[in-house]
């Protein structure tokens, strides 16, 4: 169960709330004050370029030959042209100014209603910790930053992968030998692994951001830049419980992918030419025969004829694409975050410019997910590595299943938030009194959304 906000986190949160509404009038009076209601012609020219630039992606993603270079040409031709006619007209620099404002007003009214983030405890030093580390991982971080040899000196057992050995059976012998922390300084698909040894076993798990992106490293708020810094959880560290995820009986602690990303990634290719192979392949799985079509149920949810589905393990504040697809709000929600594309052609493709109301991009959270299509087994991504699952596939979350150290004092603390729900920031900064409902009784009844979790 989610708590209440303290006195103190709300007060913390009114002036976030206030300079949210200030960053959101500001956003709209620099315009008006530069140009007047002609402003509102240049926001049409500027909707219209993004417009534009998304037809453009889209050609070159989803055709060759002519149409590929034609699209290139129009997604960088038509923000440029944008750009000069900006400039031209002088406005350019209250474009700019505008936009930083609008940026700067979302992201203090995220902050302002983020909910309370998962609780840390002290706990004591491990006595046999155990950390399997992979040594090609991101390009060789393990020797470049001496990972073994710090790890060995603070009292850790290290096993280095050669690339034959079942990462999940070394991480269950390590249980069996009386290991009380199992760590991972490798990718996300080797972090999944052993996180569903030391959940089963209910041991605590440790993160040493040696991958390539670590994407969970990034949620729980470690300094990917330097992955030694992790290695303190080995003498002065705090715990966490997050969830997990799971794809039938696959455990992931980012996300599983359907559709496009996931059947890209299938690709032998794809680890030595990931841009070359997308290119290549993608034309075929959006407007080709072998375009996927996926269906869901989430809930009372149901949702059809989707080209790409992301189900993340708790949901995602933004999401890009599959395999960049931001940052999560917290990791103890107790849900699954989903985000399903949908785009057949180009004009769908230019409505993406208004984002979730669009009609080509669905958001739902759930508790459990089922995924199903026209085929016996489809491809799926799981925290970056290729799998093939029979249909449909469950999706589920395991809320507080998994026991996470962290070092106490961490680089980078997560960066939480919430959807900027503007009526609720105007109450939170003092503007507005919450609607009050009369119940059956007569008596007030509170309103719903401000015991929402936005």
């Amino acid at each position: 169960m989610g708590r209440h906000p303290s006195s103190a986190e709300q007060s913390g949160s009114v002036p976030l709330a206030r300079l949210a509404l200030l960053a959101l009038l500001g956003s709209v009076l620099v315009p008006l004050l530069a140009a007047g209601l002609r402003s509102v012609l240049w926001a049409l020219v500027g909707i219209g370029g993004l417009a534009l630039a998304a037809v453009g992606v889209w050609w070159t993603l989803a055709h060759t030959g002519t149409l590929r270079v034609l699209g290139l040409v129009l997604s960088v031709a038509a923000p440029l042209t944008v750009l000069c006619l900006y400039g031209a007209s002088g406005m350019l620099g209250p474009a700019v100014l505008s936009l930083a404002l609008w940026v700067l007003a979302v992201a203090s009214a995220r902050l302002a209603l983020a909910p309370p983030g998962a609780v840390a405890e002290r706990v004591a030093a491990p006595r046999a910790a155990w950390i399997v580390m992979n040594p090609r991982s991101g390009g060789g971080k393990v020797a470049r930053f001496g990972l073994v040899e710090k790890a060995r000196a603070a009292g850790a057992r290290v096993v280095l992968l050669d690339g034959r050995q079942d990462v999940a059976a070394l991480a269950r012998q390590a249980v069996a030998e009386g290991a009380d922390l199992l760590a991972v300084a490798g990718g996300d698909g080797t972090q999944a692994l052993v996180a569903e040894v030391a959940a089963r076993h209910d041991v605590p798990f440790a993160v040493i951001p040696a991958g390539t992106r670590n994407h969970f490293a990034l949620d729980l708020g470690l300094d990917r830049d330097d992955p030694a810094t992790a290695l303190q959880v080995l003498t002065d560290g705090v715990e966490l419980r997050v969830d997990l995820g799971f794809a039938a009986d696959r455990v992931f602690v980012n996300n599983a992918s359907f559709g496009t990303y996931a059947s890209v990634v299938a690709d032998p290719a794809y680890r030595d030419a990931k841009l070359h192979t997308t290119l290549r392949t993608l034309p075929g799985l959006l407007t080709g025969e072998a375009a996927p079509v996926l269906r869901i149920r989430a809930g009372p949810a149901r949702v059809g004829a989707l080209q790409a589905l992301l189900v993340s393990n708790n949901p995602y504040l933004r999401a890009v694409d599959s395999a960049h697809p931001g940052r999560r709000e917290r990791l103890d929600s107790g849900q699954l975050g989903v985000l399903g594309v949908r785009v057949a052609n180009a004009a769908q493709a230019a409505r993406l410019v208004r984002g979730d109301r669009s009609g080509s991009v669905m958001r739902l959270r759930a508790d459990e997910v089922v995924v199903d299509a026209d085929s016996a087994d489809i491809p799926v991504g799981i925290d970056g590595e290729h799998v093939v699952l029979p249909t449909p596939v469950v999706c589920r979350t395991a809320p507080g299943a998994l026991r996470v150290r962290v070092p106490r004092h961490r680089p980078g603390r997560p960066v939480t938030g919430a959807s900027a729900d503007w009526r609720r920031v105007a109450r939170l900064a003092g503007l507005s009194r919450p609607r009050r409902r009369a119940t059956a009784a007569g008596g007030p009844a509170r309103d719903r959304s401000a015991d929402s979790g936005g």
